[in-house]
């Protein structure tokens, strides 16, 4: 059951401070509640509204300047409309990291609502750096050899380091024709150009006989269009083939 002003929200967050034990006003210097505690010196400031927005976040903000112990109150609407809805995770986290308690309030057409306290004012951040995912950003961002991609854009098919990998084993096969994976491995400098080839997330390579690869007109037209990615590798290595060539005839 939705509410249809953020007032409503007001009683029910009341009730539940008062069953802790603590004296509510409402609206005292433009906040919405608070609520002191007989044993606490330091109240408790809540801002309500009824979704999670910025100019919720930015008021709680506001009033840790008046009072450490801030919590911003939001209802939680069951059906689920709207991104806000699904993200209480990531909303929490950024509670927390900013010292701001986040609480829910949940109503229902025959049953009184439901608080809950998703983080209390103070609470430390639960979310570490992920070192995995850590370890494969910095590999990700090593492996690629420039930046061929614009930040923020959508719906383009992304030059990834698995990609530009891919584009050398396609380049290795246009060039020298079929081609053993060992003999991908050694032109591209990619020990795992055999599970390119196997795996043909592209669709680029087609198996011709066991342990023989050549390439399809689709890897063809990959390398038109992503010919400036490979330019700069693809000139080192035709010059390194031509060095060896040299070297040879001395």
């Amino acid at each position: 059951m939705a509410v249809k002003r953020e007032e409503e929200l007001y009683k029910p967050i009341k009730q539940y401070y008062e069953r802790l034990g603590y004296e509510v006003k409402s609206e005292v210097l433009h906040c919405d509640l608070v609520a002191i505690h007989p044993e606490h010196e330091e109240p408790i400031i809540v801002e309500m509204k009824k979704t999670f927005n910025l100019a919720l976040l930015l008021q709680g903000v506001e009033r840790l300047r008046l009072n450490g112990q801030v919590v911003l109150a939001v209802e939680r609407n069951r059906k689920k409309s709207g991104a806000h809805n699904q993200r209480y995770g990531d909303l929490t986290e950024l509670c927390r990291m900013l010292g701001i308690g986040l609480m829910t309030v949940t109503f229902y057409k025959t049953k009184p609502a439901v608080i809950e306290m998703l983080c209390e004012p103070g609470e430390p951040p639960q979310r570490g750096i992920r070192r995995r995912k850590q370890a494969r950003l910095l590999q990700e961002f090593r492996e690629r050899s420039g930046d061929y991609n614009v930040g923020g854009s959508t719906g383009r098919k992304l030059v990834t380091a698995y990609r530009e990998k891919a584009l050398r084993c396609a380049w290795a096969l246009r060039e020298s024709g079929e081609l053993a994976p060992r003999e991908v491995a050694a032109i591209t400098g990619n020990s795992r150009s055999g599970e390119t080839l196997r795996h043909n997330y592209y669709g680029w390579f087609e198996r011709i006989s066991r342990g023989k690869y050549k390439l399809r007109p689709e890897g063809v037209a990959a390398l038109e269009q992503y010919r400036e990615v490979i330019a700069e590798w693809s000139a080192a290595a035709t010059a390194a083939d031509a060095s060896q060539a040299g070297g040879r005839k001395l």
